[in-house]
């Protein structure tokens, strides 16, 4: 048993001064005020820090170099990296990729979901920022990748080219695996194919496309849930042509993803849109790529494109903007910065509202029989301390190391 004491704990509901949370198992066990016992074997201190759930990133394509598409140990190596950044869970991402490729880091995805390393964050299944989407908002997606949804009897392959029904059938050989599927609803088939992928278990997204509001609506009745890095690789919300981004604001069954990095989107629409969805609908990403973790004028992989890192996100070597180099934890210090929202709401929007969205209500918040996935964060919001089913996985420089069973080392 651990005791995390002393700490601003950040519940469902609201912030319990001096409080502490009790691991036991790989749960959390109980939330209580702190009662100012003495320090026993197993305590934490956790006296001027806040104690947050674990952030989930439901959609990230890499870090320090790695992308998830890299092959090999890709995945486990983006896992590995994580909990320094406060992440206990993520869905890695990938871009329009062939279906050998999709194969080939689906299988590493469920391999990865089903043992994970010590220290590593969990890996809840894939987000495909799939092949189904439009060219013409395709930003940093390989053109050459992008396919229609197939027709009824389409041939995996033609002529030595793969189909859209090549990559309907490595999900279908993967099923599990898949939880997030990118597509532009506008697309010829488009609308069939939400409800063959909804049908089949998995949650479609809709995003990169240039739908308008009426067939935002349409893929929303068809059983789209969710949205795709909202306003950004779709039209401008305008009062005459709401758009794509009109129609998943205004459907309260929709999740919409937003990137939080201060870049992609405005603070102040990052602050309309969480007033627009309320905390239940909105899901705080980073979108971050292999570029994040690297300096300035570094290159990296963003699935066959070498992207470039800039000041503030990342580029193809034409200036189009390739996915960001933020991480969650800055994307923490965002919302309740320059967005101006309270730490529970932010708690929400970056561990609460992600699970939800997943279907997994044992993650994202700190309650008793919730999953002991933590963060401790000093006052300044910086990540100090991230534990991974009820373990430690990461402990910041300078701050004494912690062992498996809680005791300092």
């Amino acid at each position: 048993m651990v005791r995390l004491r002393g700490g601003q704990v950040v519940g469902p509901d609201g912030v319990l001064e001096h409080g502490t949370v009790v691991v036991d198992g790989g749960r959390i066990s109980a939330v209580s005020a702190d009662d100012g016992a003495s320090e026993a074997p197993g305590d934490i201190d956790c006296r001027g820090c806040w104690i947050v759930p674990g952030f989930i990133d439901t959609h990230i394509h890499g870090g320090h170099g790695v992308d998830v598409l890299d092959g090999g140990d890709a995945v486990a190596r983006v896992a590995a990296t994580l909990p320094r950044y406060g992440v206990t869970a993520f869905l890695p991402t990938t871009v329009a990729c062939p279906p050998a490729a999709l194969r080939a880091f689906l299988a590493t995805v469920e391999a990865c979901g089903a043992a994970r390393e010590p220290g590593a964050a969990r890996v809840l299944g894939a987000h495909l920022e799939s092949n189904f989407i439009n060219a013409d908002y395709k930003g940093a997606q390989p053109a050459s990748c992008l396919r229609l949804p197939p027709r009824p009897g389409e041939a995996a392959d033609h002529d030595g080219e793969f189909s859209g029904a090549a990559i309907l059938d490595a999900i279908a050989a993967h099923r599990a695996a898949v939880r997030i599927v990118t597509l532009a609803p506008e697309l010829p088939g488009a609308l069939d194919l939400v409800r063959q992928l909804s049908a089949a278990g998995h949650r479609v997204s809709l995003g990169h496309s240039a739908a308008t509001y009426d067939e935002g609506v349409a893929a929303i009745a068809a059983g789209a849930r969710h949205a795709t890095h909202l306003f950004n690789r779709m039209p401008p919300l305008t009062h005459r042509a709401p758009g794509l981004a009109g129609a998943v604001l205004a459907a309260p069954e929709v999740t919409c993803e937003v990137v939080c990095d201060g870049y992609h989107v405005h603070p102040a629409v990052v602050r309309l849109a969480a007033r627009m969805k309320g905390r239940a609908g909105l899901v705080a990403i980073t979108d971050g790529t292999a570029a994040a973790g690297l300096p300035v004028g570094a290159t990296a992989r963003l699935g066959e494109h070498t992207i470039v890192v800039r000041e503030r996100c990342a580029e193809l070597a034409d200036g189009t903007l390739a996915g960001s180099i933020t991480t969650m934890d800055a994307v923490f210090r965002f919302l309740v910065g320059p967005v101006g929202l309270g730490v529970v709401e932010a708690a929400h929007l970056t561990a609460a509202t992600p699970a939800d969205a997943l279907g997994r209500a044992d993650l994202g918040r700190i309650q008793p029989g919730a999953v002991a996935d933590l963060v401790v964060l000093d006052g300044a919001f910086h990540v100090r301390q991230t534990w991974v089913d009820g373990a430690p996985a990461w402990n910041s420089p300078g701050v004494p190391a912690v062992s498996p069973t809680g005791g300092p080392q």
